[in-house]
């Protein structure tokens, strides 16, 4: 397939392919070089298996906006990520209606990375148009050489993954954009369909596995297979992308083969 080579205009390294907008070309996505991180390590998930080949450790975001049009931004913002065991403050539902400290959990997010301590989440966003060339992302770090059997992460959404309120989760956005030794697998959040769900209160757990699935060159759902060789999430939808019109995720506990990440460069620009 013929690619175009450009230059990325935020100090991305590797260029992009074409276009941003893969799943409505046809062409795989770009690929991007994110932003500088210090973390690594990442937790593992208790209801999943954490194979021994994992080495997912980072989850590096960046954006890709040649035109300078400042209208995508991702980053790893503290406060903005999934609950799963944080401490608050409230008021008891009965006299005398003393403040008390209790225990926090969203029910969508049974698990998390441990070695979160801000309960970071991913902010993904394009404002405006689908059809400017811009996108933000995030590369995973540490997969090369991985035989993926399951993929995912956690989205802030009061509800299932066509549920038009929260976070924007389309066919084409966010996605996961895998290139292996085989070919190039498109995963979108809600196509093909998660294998697994868990719908709490304000987030929604998806899971892909068993076996994993996704569209070989954008168009034919099949089985992932080879070792990767790069792996990315891609936020390309704008505001004008339904049905919530939204052009914005917040997501957390990046699944890699049951290995979850959830924090990351915070310094959003």
């Amino acid at each position: 397939m013929e690619r175009n080579r450009l230059s990325a205009s935020r100090g991305f390294s590797t260029p992009w392919a074409a276009k941003a907008l893969a799943t409505r070309t046809g062409a795989p996505s770009p690929t991007m070089r994110p932003i500088a991180s210090s973390d690594s390590g990442g937790a593992p998930n208790a209801t999943s298996v954490a194979f021994a080949d994992s080495k997912f450790n980072q989850v590096k975001p960046g954006e890709f906006d040649p035109a300078k049009s400042i209208l995508v931004q991702a980053a790893w913002l503290n406060g903005t990520g999934c609950p799963t065991s944080q401490q608050i403050q409230q008021y008891k539902a009965v006299p005398p209606y003393r403040l008390e400290i209790v225990i926090y959990q969203d029910p969508g997010c049974p698990t998390g990375d441990s070695k979160d301590k801000k309960n970071e989440g991913l902010l993904l966003v394009k404002t405006g148009p689908t059809a400017n060339n811009a996108a933000a992302g995030a590369e995973l770090k540490g997969v090369k050489g991985m035989t993926l059997t399951e993929l995912g992460y956690d989205i802030r959404k009061p509800g299932a993954a066509v549920d038009p309120r929260g976070s924007h989760c389309g066919a084409g956005a966010p996605r996961f954009n895998v290139t292996t030794s085989d070919g190039f697998f498109a995963i979108g959040c809600n196509s093909p369909p998660a294998t697994t769900a868990i719908i709490g209160t304000g987030w929604l757990r998806l899971r892909w596995g068993a076996p994993l699935t996704g569209y070989f060159n954008n168009t034919t759902l099949m089985t992932v297979t080879g070792e990767v060789r790069i792996s990315e999430i891609i936020f390309d939808e704008g505001q004008d992308t339904g049905t919530d019109n939204f052009g914005l995720a917040v997501l957390d506990n990046i699944d890699v083969n049951g290995m979850l990440v959830g924090r990351g460069a915070t310094d959003a620009d």
